[in-house]
């Protein structure tokens, strides 16, 4: 059945999430996503592309799969927000969460969320490793559960159908698939990066002519 997406040149990890996701399908599927979400190490994608290579192989149905990628995506975003809103500083003091969320990061975060809440929202769904990160911080700077939503769920309209229908397509390539999708990670972080360059050394400038 999915023999040809398992290969050993794959890695256990893709192994462990694609037997996990062909034994118990949609369910699967759904909690992978939903831990993926809340900082366990299994990269987003890598579910996602699964979803989208047992569908082409008829394990999944298309149809169901890509609305519990999706689900399943913004399932542990929001469970970030609501925890980090919620319970906010209380929750830094839990040494898991300082893995994922430093003092510095923090800090750095909440800066930047107080001008530019809604930009990092959308680039954050983008960026693996900042996403837990983001999200948990959202909640604690008390940015609106809707303009979270709904940016969240722009984000992902994009990047979920995009991985997905990208292994669905080409499922017989997917060792290219997924060498392509973190190819596009690596120059969207680096964009990123750029951005915040800018964005930085324009409001240095403006302070200093400022009188």
């Amino acid at each position: 059945m999915v023999s040809n997406f398992r290969k050993p040149k794959s890695g256990s990890r893709c192994d462990l999430v694609a037997s996990l996701i062909e034994q118990l399908g949609y369910v699967g599927l759904l909690l992978i996503l939903f831990l993926a979400g809340l900082g366990v190490p299994i990269p987003e994608e890598l579910p996602i592309i699964t979803g989208g290579v047992l569908s082409h192989q008829l394990v999944l149905r298309w149809w169901i799969a890509l609305p519990v990628c999706f689900v399943g995506v913004l399932s542990g975003d929001i469970a970030l927000y609501w925890v980090g809103h919620h319970w906010g500083e209380r929750v830094l003091a839990w040494r898991p969460v300082r893995w994922v969320l430093s003092p510095a990061r923090e800090e750095q975060l909440k800066a930047a969320y107080r001008n530019n809440g809604v930009k990092i929202v959308f680039t954050a769904r983008h960026v693996m490793g900042l996403r837990a990160a983001a999200f948990l911080t959202a909640g604690i700077a008390r940015v609106p559960f809707w303009k979270f939503l709904a940016v969240d769920g722009a984000a992902a309209l994009v990047s979920v159908p995009f991985g997905f229908f990208l292994a669905y397509l080409f499922a017989d390539q997917v060792e290219q698939v997924l060498a392509d999708v973190h190819r596009i990670e690596r120059w969207i972080t680096l964009g990123v990066l750029a951005i915040v360059a800018i964005w930085v050394t324009i409001a240095i400038r403006r302070r200093g002519e400022r009188p």
